[in-house]
């Protein structure tokens, strides 16, 4: 597991102990990226189930103004923060790490805080993915127009619950479902160049 493109690119990265944190693959994470990069220059991301935190790592690597990694296990956030500093990406200014289950964070984010960029990479089959993507427009954390994407068992990718649907890849038995907010006037999303 390593950061695929841009300032940190190629630098290792550590996983949580236990058997509890799937880190996304690879490939799967290159395909990912390929896919949203014309939205990572000046984007907010979120990263809900951040694990090893290195979607977030790899949106700061390649152009995203800040992110925020929300995990509940402790040993998580403790690797997503070394994972950080070996990446040099550990400026409080653009990384900030929680310890949170995903539908408390609205409680520790400042007011008026909204996301360009979510991802959602729960364990699967827990049905966690649908709830994050309700508790998001239900908590007004998005942008208008912003990307969410999504994480799953390929058999289990989910139905956009009130977003529009952009795209699904399949990699094997993953799906990474790419949704945007569904608003009747699309804005483009604050910082992007073009």
């Amino acid at each position: 597991m390593r950061i695929i493109a841009g300032s940190a690119r190629g630098v290792p990265l550590s996983a949580p102990p236990g058997l509890s944190t799937r880190p996304t693959a690879d490939r799967v994470k290159e395909g990912l990226f390929s896919a949203i990069m014309p939205y990572l220059p000046g984007a907010r991301v979120l990263d809900m189930f951040a694990g090893s935190g290195q979607l977030a790592l790899e949106a700061l690597s390649r152009g995203a103004a800040s992110a925020v990694a929300c995990d509940r296990d402790p040993r998580a956030c403790a690797v997503i923060r070394r994972n950080a500093e070996k990446c040099r990406l550990d400026d409080p200014g653009r990384l900030t790490v929680l310890r949170s289950s995903f539908d408390r964070l609205h409680l520790l984010l400042p007011s008026a805080t909204w996301f360009d960029l979510v991802f959602i990479d729960p364990p699967y089959g827990t049905g966690l993915a649908v709830s994050a993507l309700v508790y998001l427009r239900q908590r007004g954390l998005l942008t208008p127009g912003a990307l969410v994407a999504v994480e799953s068992d390929a058999k289990d990718a989910p139905a956009a619950q009130g977003y529009a649907l952009q795209r699904t890849y399949r990699y094997g038995d993953i799906a990474v479902t790419l949704l945007r907010r569904d608003d009747s006037a699309v804005e483009p999303f604050p910082g992007r160049s073009g």
